[in-house]
């Protein structure tokens, strides 16, 4: 018998198997090491600046991964032998797709590094943006503590803060009496027919809407709260609608109560219509701030270090707690780099010598990458013209609210009767307030 007739015959299916083999071996060689080594590289530099995403034990595991994957990848292309040329050729759908994979791991492999470059770059832009944001919510200042250590927050954060004025504010520099147009904000806001208790300005501010409201006859604004204060909050809407309210604004900060999201509880002192409604020591924004309060003269007074009783002795007849204070007795805060607060949907109050009460409202974007800063809202009460001027709560909480007829020229979203004249966004992106604690309403 010859010797080759011994020799054991491939068969097609064999053929088949043999190849699948070789394309496993060769996926776990390299091409699962092409996927995790730019993820695992990026987690790598993220463990090298914070320990809160990736907490010590798991850096480790990390670093091992990542080498035994680039020894992988090593592997699958000085030990792997290509295939015959001339059968890939004639493999088109093969050849189609490696260039399609090919495609993925370079968009992957430069997302990858440009979301280092973002993180960790000598452009510092989107860092500040990112940690003064983030460090100024009550919620969120987590995120940027995953991938930033203290001392980096703190060394961004020593360059964008505010300085307040260290003034008690001087109610008699408010005369009530009208002006005439010093410029064209004076003229803007003094402008308007003799009946009209209101006007609204739209603005933009960093290519986002603003609408500051001119409110003609200051004892007009007042507080009003969530009918469940200090366990659930309610929507704007509502509250305006309660009151038959002209016009309304979100108010002061809030907490949630324990068990509810709704954010029900107001943060220090908040008073409506005299009547103490809130006397704590509880803030999110310890730091500056206080009392945002509107006297029985109809005068503006922010009030440093504010307790119900010292409230009451300064004839405060509404208001909440928030801040920081951007004008005071006419002297702006000292503001560097943005503040500290980064850039958000925001909402400010002030007044002029005149009397007449400014809220203002601006919009962010649905990626929540833009809006105001400290910066933009004390320039905007400083051009029209407020004397005192603070922040009110900020975020999805700042919507500006009006009667449904008369927000008809506005894009809106409704309830009932009353419709959000600006474009809230939440922190799912949605375009949707949120339910408050507290609002600054005007009516009659």
């Amino acid at each position: 018998m010859n010797i080759d007739d011994k020799t054991e015959t491939l068969t097609f299916d064999d053929i088949v198997i043999e190849n699948e083999k070789k394309d496993k071996k060769r996926f776990y060689l390299r091409i699962l090491p092409l996927l995790l080594i730019p993820f695992l590289f990026v987690l790598t530099i993220i463990s090298t600046h914070s320990t809160r995403l990736i907490i010590i034990p798991i850096n480790y595991v990390i670093y091992i991964l990542l080498s035994l994957f680039i020894y992988l990848l090593i592997m699958g292309f000085f030990l792997i032998k290509k295939k015959d040329k001339k059968k890939n050729k004639t493999k088109k759908k093969k050849k189609l797709g490696k260039i399609l994979f090919t495609t993925f791991i370079i968009i992957y492999v430069i997302g990858a590094s440009m979301f280092l470059f973002l993180l960790y770059g000598p452009y510092d832009k989107f860092r500040v943006w990112f940690i003064s944001t983030s460090m100024s919510t009550m919620s969120h200042s987590y995120l940027c503590k995953w991938f930033y250590s203290d001392e980096e927050i703190n060394k961004i954060l020593n360059k964008n803060y505010i300085v307040e004025v260290n003034e008690d504010t001087d109610t008699d520099l408010i005369d009530m009496k009208e002006n005439k147009y010093e410029n064209e904000y004076d003229k803007q806001i003094l402008q308007r027919n003799k009946d009209q208790d209101y006007k609204i300005i739209e603005l933009e501010v960093n290519g986002q809407k603003a609408y500051l409201a001119a409110i003609y006859d200051p004892s007009m604004v007042k507080v009003a709260v969530s009918t469940s204060v200090g366990y659930k909050g309610q929507y704007a809407t509502k509250m305006a609608s309660d009151h038959k309210a002209l016009l309304a604004t979100n108010g002061g900060g809030f907490a949630n109560a324990p068990g509810d999201t709704t954010g029900g509880r107001p943060t220090g002192v908040t008073i409506s219509n005299g009547k103490v409604i809130t006397d704590n020591t509880y803030s999110s924004d310890a730091q500056s701030g206080g009392l945002i309060g509107m006297t029985y003269d109809n005068k503006l007074v922010l009030i440093k270090n504010a307790t119900a009783s010292k409230a009451k002795s300064m004839n405060v007849r509404d208001g909440v707690t928030w801040g920081p204070f951007l004008i005071v007795n006419g002297k702006k805060s000292f503001i560097k780099g943005n503040g500290g607060w980064g850039y958000a949907a925001r909402t400010a109050i002030g007044q002029r010598s005149d009397g007449i009460i400014l809220l203002l409202v601006v919009d962010s974007n649905s990626t929540r990458t833009k809006g105001a800063s400290m910066v933009d809202l004390t320039e905007i009460m400083s051009n029209y013209g407020a004397l005192n001027a603070a922040n009110l709560d900020g975020g999805t909480s700042s919507v500006m609210v009006l009667p449904k007829k008369e927000a008809l020229n506005y894009i809106s979203t409704c309830d009932k009767d009353y419709c959000y004249i600006n474009d809230p966004v939440d922190s799912a992106l949605r375009h949707q307030t949120r339910g408050i604690a507290s609002t600054i309403i005007v009516t009659k």
